[in-house]
């Protein structure tokens, strides 16, 4: 894994965001919805009252698992936008997945602000589109005015290629579903 002066801030701005946040580690899920496997670990209904009042950033600072989204949310200058009022869905990518883009590749977005917006912006589609909608979906609208496309395989849910690992993340500004694969437009 890279560091760089970028991801240390980022990962020390997490780590304090964390200690600070009240978290919530209930899995249960008694709310007698359909889930998949892909979102049987977090399900926005399982969330306590506490953890939906964060915005996008914060739920993605909380959940530790976003650091590099996070720093390139900043660099990217939409932490403004992405903490504002939405609604908003965003197809969140790891920090595994951002490990496995090409080496070089993200060092060289955190260079440039305008194409990390681009890249970024593919990952929002504007509204709250929750698990449910998501699989009656072909395909939807991102921020950044290009398509994604959206296939469903049993309990497999794909955008762009992009496996949906956990679903309906719910923030005050909206929904996260988490992608294990960067989204390039």
């Amino acid at each position: 894994m890279r560091t760089t002066p970028l991801r240390i801030l980022a990962m020390l701005f997490a780590s304090v965001l964390l200690l600070a946040a009240c978290g919530n580690d209930d899995d249960d899920n008694g709310n007698g919805a359909d889930t998949t496997e892909a979102d049987a670990g977090m399900n926005g209904d399982d969330m306590d009252d506490d953890a939906e009042t964060g915005t996008i950033v914060d739920v993605a600072v909380g959940a530790g698992d976003f650091t590099t989204l996070v720093a390139a949310i900043e660099a990217a200058g939409l932490v403004d936008t992405l903490s504002g009022d939405g609604p908003f869905t965003v197809f969140a990518p790891t920090d595994a997945a951002f490990d496995a883009l090409p080496e070089g590749t993200l060092d060289e977005l955190l260079a440039d602000p305008d194409a990390l917006a681009d890249i970024l912006t593919y990952h929002v589609v504007a509204g709250e589109v929750y698990a449910a909608d998501v699989v009656e979906l072909e395909s939807a609208e991102t921020v950044n005015g290009a398509s994604v496309d959206i296939t469903v395989d049993g309990d497999s849910v794909m955008v762009n290629g992009a496996n949906v690992v956990q679903t309906d993340i719910q923030a005050s500004n909206g929904v996260i579903h988490v992608i294990d694969a960067v989204l390039i437009p």
